[in-house]
């Protein structure tokens, strides 16, 4: 009886330890949202859906435009055409329509997590009816987001399953038509849950709908060269997939306990010892997407620039509109300014 007394005292010790364990991280098993695969063949076309562009009179449908990156609104400059509209996620095209011509593509989610936020109202965002699903990995929160949806099936809180059916395709939100209609998708770092304050001091005429969910909030991933580099290596994490993305600019911060970055992606700081009254300097790929922070004996007051990459094209037409100039005249734009007051804000 008291070895038997014994190892029930054990087994329930053993029980509560593992409760008090924190739940194990895993590498995120992305896996396409709709049957549209094509994007492993190297079938762009079959793949994206198009764009309709009118470049200098010429009219054109071309499928790079439904890429991640700079793929829309060209304009020439004195060193070519630059393509100065950037294009945060994936457009993917249906492959099931009805007679009438309505998608009928079935959307699932890319990965197990956390439904967060469902927009119903197509008039509330450009995304038309989103849903945004939060997911962990390597000690972080990522957060993908299906944009353009036709009907929602699933609810904020609903835990969901890597492949569950969570919405249908359509074609709701800004600028598009049944025949363009297709699948938004991005994966997304998150900047700052100060957002809602940050947005209320800079855009009270704009109404936020969707809380800290909303696209300024978010920044979004090349999900197309991840499924491939998952495509080639499963174990890929999204810190290793980041870290060959090149720094474009860098950005001072003031010191500031409201500084959210560090804590929310713990991988993106450097392993140099920080003084308490340090600066922040943080590097960011063209995209806008954080890559690394670094302490700095620079003192600021306010956002600064301090590195960019050289280029003899205006900056504004390279960077969404966050830096500016050419040369000596190189510096954050009002926006810019306002968007890096939102990594410390309140301060």
């Amino acid at each position: 009886m008291r070895l038997f007394a014994a190892a029930i005292v054990i087994a329930i010790f053993l029980s509560i330890a593992m409760r008090a364990q924190p739940a194990q991280e895993h590498a995120l098993d992305l896996v396409l949202p709709t049957d549209n695969d094509a994007l492993f063949s190297g079938d762009g076309a079959a793949f994206y859906q198009y764009v309709e562009r009118d470049y200098k009179g010429v009219k054109s449908t071309p499928w790079e435009g439904g890429q991640y990156g700079f793929v829309r609104d060209p304009t020439d400059t004195a060193g070519g055409p630059v393509y100065t509209r950037f294009h945060e996620g994936i457009d993917i095209r249906p492959m099931h329509r009805d007679s009438n011509g309505e998608p009928l593509d079935e959307v699932r989610a890319i990965a197990d997590g956390k439904v967060v936020h469902t927009n119903l109202v197509p008039g509330y965002s450009n995304y038309g009816k989103y849903i945004v699903i939060e997911h962990h990995s390597d000690g972080s929160s990522y957060y993908s987001l299906y944009g353009h949806l036709s009907s929602i099936r699933v609810h904020p809180g609903d835990s969901v399953k890597r492949g569950q059916p969570i919405a249908i395709m359509g074609y709701t939100g800004v600028g598009i038509n049944r025949e363009r209609a297709h699948l938004h998708l991005e994966l997304d770092l998150m900047f700052s849950h100060q957002f809602e304050a940050w947005h209320n001091a800079f855009f009270r005429n704009d109404p936020n709908h969707n809380g800290i969910y909303n696209g300024l909030n978010l920044a979004g991933l090349d999900i197309a060269r991840l499924y491939l580099a998952l495509h080639k290596n499963p174990s890929i994490t999204i810190p290793e997939f980041l870290s060959g993305e090149e720094t474009f600019y860098k950005v001072t911060l003031p010191n500031s306990h409201h500084f959210e970055l560090p804590k929310l992606y713990p991988w993106m700081l450097a392993g140099v010892k920080r003084k308490e009254e340090s600066s922040w300097e943080v590097s960011f790929a063209r995209s806008g997407v954080p890559l690394k922070i670094e302490p700095s004996d620079k003192h600021v007051t306010q956002p600064e620039l301090s590195y960019i990459k050289k280029s003899s094209i205006n900056y504004s037409s390279l960077t969404r509109d966050i830096v500016s100039g050419r040369g000596a005249t190189t510096q954050l734009t009002g926006y810019g300014s306002q968007l890096m007051r939102l990594l410390i804000w309140p301060d």
